[in-house]
């Protein structure tokens, strides 16, 4: 896969939950293919949203949850900004969706990706331009 893929904190959360073996391992696929690839993106808020279930859900120590998320710094977050929360409004008005897959969406479009990487959301549907991908139905290219 060439083109920019925004990954949702769900994805980033199986890449390290040891409980669910074929959704770990194809996780961490997906997660060690766009890093290579240099096309993956995400938000603050996918970020915050990882190290809070990590942590929450024993699935890592803080100190390794920390150094996780941390190394995603380099996918170039989106901040949410009123920029990020005016595209969700008009995802939310669009699409109907809840308002934290709003801001996914939209931080997925102004990261001008091309498809976005979650089990949220339902497979192949076209957000306007951004491809939905469920990564445990499908593996990377």
């Amino acid at each position: 896969m060439i083109a920019r893929c925004f990954v949702d904190s769900n994805v980033i959360v199986y890449a390290r939950d040891l409980t669910e073996r074929d959704k770990q391992e194809r996780a961490s696929l997906w997660i060690e293919s766009l890093g290579a690839a240099g096309t993956g993106r995400l938000s603050h808020q996918v970020v915050i949203e990882a190290y809070s279930a990590l942590t929450r859900h024993d699935h890592m120590d803080r100190a390794a949850a920390r150094k996780y998320v941390a190394s995603f710094r380099f996918w170039y977050p989106i901040a949410t900004d009123i920029e990020v929360i005016e595209a969700a409004w008009r995802v939310q008005d669009r699409f109907q969706f809840n308002w934290w897959d709003c801001l996914i969406v939209a931080a997925a479009r102004i990261a001008e990706c091309a498809y976005l990487l979650t089990e949220d959301l339902q497979h192949d549907q076209d957000l306007d331009g951004i491809r939905v991908v469920n990564p445990f139905l499908v593996e990377p290219i």
